[in-house]
């Protein structure tokens, strides 16, 4: 259901039920869920790919197990996806969505979470919940986060999908590309993010995510702080040394 690999540093998650549209299921959720756990601790993971398989990023919540369900399961059910989303958030690495097809309602969510996303020109993006009765509240929390306010509502108010360019043009995404571009891009990027220090991009993954919430001078307050921090790890002062010896900086991640 969730296809894991790693190499050189790049883990690569898929989701893989193809023949239900990817959907979140508790299970799918479940796997995902572990995936991240392990991530999280796994000191030789530097970056994470999340894509899917068959021609559909994520359809979102499996609504096969959604009707006629007790208040307590949907209230398991969205409390569980919510937390896979901020383990997303929350994870020291960075995390790219790989988007090849349509991403809605949980799926756009998914793609809104990451903390990078490269999606084919082929891509769309949409909250269609209203269209079944059920307004896409907790996807709206990382899409509005992602994009603006306004383009946000239009999308949760008419569920009508958005092109792979509008998508780049609203701040969904970082890279519209051609679909035998779409991992040759990716590329580009995880090779980026593994030169760097990984003790570097954790502190500062946490702290951009932490000062989003805060006004300007507690935002700086908390920025100082990290910053002050960041410059007594030992990856800081290899690093500045290495530039002022213009010779490549050995990461310990510590």
């Amino acid at each position: 259901m969730l296809l894991v690999e790693q190499d050189a540093g790049v883990v690569r998650l898929t989701l893989n039920r193809p023949e239900r549209r990817n959907a979140l299921s508790e299970a799918m959720l479940t796997e995902l869920g572990l995936a991240l756990k392990q991530i999280a601790a796994d000191r030789t993971a530097r970056v994470v790919v999340l894509g899917a398989a068959g021609p559909v990023f994520c359809s979102g919540h499996d609504l096969g197990e959604m009707a006629g369900r007790a208040e307590a399961d949907y209230q398991t059910l969205f409390a569980r996806c919510s937390s896979v989303m901020q383990q997303l958030r929350g994870l020291p690495q960075p995390v790219i969505a790989r988007v090849q097809g349509l991403a809605t309602a949980a799926g756009c969510q998914l793609v809104a979470a990451c903390d990078l996303a490269v999606a084919a020109h082929e891509a769309r993006f949409a909250t269609p919940g209203v269209k079944i009765g059920l307004f896409c509240t907790t996807p709206m929390v990382p899409l509005v986060r992602s994009i603006p306010p306004k383009v946000a509502m239009e999308m949760l108010l008419t569920g009508a999908p958005i092109s792979a360019e509008r998508a780049l043009a609203v701040g969904l995404i970082n890279r519209a590309v051609a679909a035998d571009q779409l991992d040759a891009t990716i590329r580009e990027l995880t090779d980026a993010i593994v030169a760097s220090s990984p003790l570097t991009l954790s502190l500062g993954k946490r702290a951009f995510y932490d000062q989003l919430a805060l006004d300007e001078p507690t935002a700086y307050e908390r920025a100082t702080g990290v910053m002050t921090d960041n410059a007594l790890r030992h990856d800081a002062q290899e690093g500045i040394t290495a530039f002022l010896q213009k010779r490549p900086p050995q990461w310990t991640g510590e």
